[in-house]
């Protein structure tokens, strides 16, 4: 499973170069000059150019492959699942791997440029939203030969709004509070089921020489878990939907009890948090030196091969009694099939194989971190890490798909990573945040 984008993609027409400079890393000075060569400048830069990846592969054209899987893990996934399509299937296919935010800052771009056959991308909003600028293929053929081995869950979140199939999915990997065990058992913690529990874990932790909450934000999308867990915990599913879609009001009190809330759990994160990535936060559980995180399971790809069975995680605390905790963020990854993929027939073998049972069992084997989407994958070999996830998404009552998935890519990107940035420098003045967002939400999603 691969995380979450990075600052999301910058729309080509719709974001303007004064937001563009309110929020980029250094990357973002390379990607100007990338995008003036084009699309295989950028693949040029800073994928590996490829070749074909895997062993096998058959006679016939060759099937080109987008992928943002760029971390270690991710790459060695995709790799075996490149190499089993190309056996099973008898195709060859090229991979393209870029940086995984270079990927999804440029995505835009790349769909209207010259794109790959296939391309990894995301379930959801995002999905749709590209769907429906006509920057994607049908592959609703696909699914007449998947969809048995997916719930109608999976199939509606690779659905777009005309009623036909744009993704398939692979791997999903919930969000919640991570941790290691070993640490945990020797200073004698339990998992908090309130928030104040969790609270009050956060000061012992603190008195035994820990950053209870490992953090981080440079890259913008790791802070908007923390607001989707406040969200749904205060104001509950359908609220926290609802916003995302822009119905409703971000000036409302129920949003500003959020961030209060979350003012008041800043004290015990990790400090200094926009310089720093989400796999150095993530060093911190891994050394030791910090009790937890709120992240996404592919924190276990920062974790050693021997220490898989060490992490382990519990659902981000209750609130409020009358909301409970039974909702749950998992998001879904998947690939997708470019609007004119100059090897259809080739693409289409791919993503068949992308939706096999095979295909989850080759993945989830090479990175631990995400759980099969297809239900007649073999989990006999999942870790205890895996099993308790599976278990965990199985038995909640309502799933989200993450902030910038389950809401318009130019509100996350140009409004709501800057506004958390904002936030966390500022945490103090909240009615001028929650203004200041209500008044870009109503003309965003106006347009």
């Amino acid at each position: 499973m691969t995380r979450p984008s990075t600052q999301d993609e910058y729309l080509a027409g719709l974001i303007p170069d004064s937001v563009r400079a309110t929020s980029f890393s250094r990357r973002g000075l390379l990607r100007g000059s990338l995008l003036a060569g084009g699309i295989p400048a950028l693949l040029a830069a800073c994928g590996d150019g490829g070749g074909t990846t895997g062993g096998g592969g058959g006679g016939g054209a060759q099937v080109t492959l987008g992928s943002n899987f760029s971390d270690p893990v991710p790459v060695k996934a995709m790799d075996a699942m490149v190499a089993a399509a190309q056996k099973a299937q008898g195709i060859t296919v090229k991979v393209n791997k870029v940086d995984h935010t270079t990927f999804q800052n440029n995505i835009n771009n790349y769909l209207q440029g010259s794109p790959d056959d296939v391309f990894s991308w995301f379930a959801g909003y995002r999905m749709r939203f590209f769907a429906g600028q006509g920057l994607a293929g049908d592959i609703s053929d696909v699914w007449e030969t998947i969809g048995g081995d997916y719930t109608d869950a999976f199939k509606k979140a690779s659905t777009g709004d005309d009623g036909k199939q744009y993704l398939v999915p692979t791997t999903y990997g919930p969000w919640a509070v991570f941790y290691r065990k070993s640490l945990w058992a020797e200073k004698g913690y339990q998992a908090p089921t309130t928030l104040d529990e969790m609270t009050a874990l956060s000061k012992q932790m603190q008195t035994d020489g820990l950053v209870p909450l490992a953090f981080a934000d440079k890259e913008g999308w790791p802070a908007m878990g923390t607001f989707d867990q406040l969200n749904m915990r205060i104001n509950g599913y359908q609220f926290h939907v609802d916003l995302m879609a822009g119905k409703e009001a971000w000036t409302d009190q129920k949003v500003k009890t959020v961030f209060d809330t979350w003012r008041s759990l800043i004290p015990y994160h990790q400090t200094d948090a926009l310089g720093r990535t989400w796999q150095e936060a993530a060093t911190g559980v891994v050394n030791k030196t910090s009790g937890m995180m709120v992240i996404g399971s592919f924190i276990g790809q920062q974790f050693p091969d021997t220490d898989q069975e060490d992490i382990d995680f519990f659902n981000f605390p209750e609130v409020d009694p009358a909301v409970g905790a039974d909702a749950v963020e998992a998001p879904l990854d998947g690939f997708m099939m470019s609007k004119r993929p100059r090897e259809e027939e080739g693409a289409k073998k791919l993503l068949t194989f992308f939706g096999s049972p095979e295909d989850g069992e080759v993945q989830t084997k090479a990175d631990p971190s995400g759980i099969a989407a297809n239900t007649k994958s073999d989990q006999s070999g999942y870790t205890t890490l895996q099993k308790k996830c599976a278990e965990f998404v199985g038995s909640a009552k309502s799933i989200s798909q993450f902030m910038d998935r389950d809401t318009r890519p130019d509100f996350a990107s140009t409004v709501m990573i800057p506004s958390l940035q904002t936030f966390l420098q500022n945490p103090a003045d909240i009615d001028g945040l929650v203004n200041s967002i209500e008044s870009q939400k109503k003309s965003i999603f106006a347009s």
